[in-house]
């Protein structure tokens, strides 16, 4: 099947998806604000610029695209019918960047925690993914702190 638009409409419209303060990334950094949750965004000195970075919970969030990024069982990810080959390669090679991200990035010490823009969408799945954020990240840094006190302990015993 063709593409109903035509080379300059496509254009346009691709021209317009943006990479950062999408609507979903601002539903959830509004939220995390509000709650009392600060953050920085598009970090680029940590690999794949997670959308949020909350160091003192070494916590990283990325807020994906169902489609760019392949979200398996949604209806959203759907692929195009127009030259279907270049995008089930697009999406396969983003996906294979996001697993080589997410493991440099818990190599750092860090918790990697994915929204996907589906889940944002729907009013009763954004309330308990929002709802949810505060408990993991809590949890995240007791963990941490735990860590740290075990690490203090251990350099304490060899003295």
């Amino acid at each position: 099947m063709a593409d109903i638009l035509t080379k300059e409409q496509r254009h346009k419209v691709m021209s317009r998806i943006r990479g950062k303060d999408t609507k979903p990334e601002m539903i959830v950094r509004r939220y995390l604000f509000s709650q009392g949750f600060r953050y920085r965004v598009n970090v680029s000195k940590l690999p794949g610029k997670p959308d949020i970075v909350l160091r003192k919970y070494n916590t990283v969030i990325f807020i994906h695209g169902c489609f760019w990024h392949g979200h398996q069982g949604c209806s959203h990810a759907r692929l195009p019918k127009s030259n279907e080959k270049f995008w089930q390669d697009k999406i396969a090679r983003n996906k294979q960047r996001d697993a080589e991200v997410y493991g440099l990035l818990i190599g750092r010490g860090f918790e990697v925690v994915i929204i996907w823009e589906c889940e944002l969408n729907d009013p009763e799945k954004r309330l308990a993914v929002l709802e949810g954020l505060p408990s993991l990240l809590l949890e995240n840094r007791s963990h941490m702190l735990m860590e740290k006190e075990m690490q203090k302990r251990k350099k304490t015993c060899k003295k």
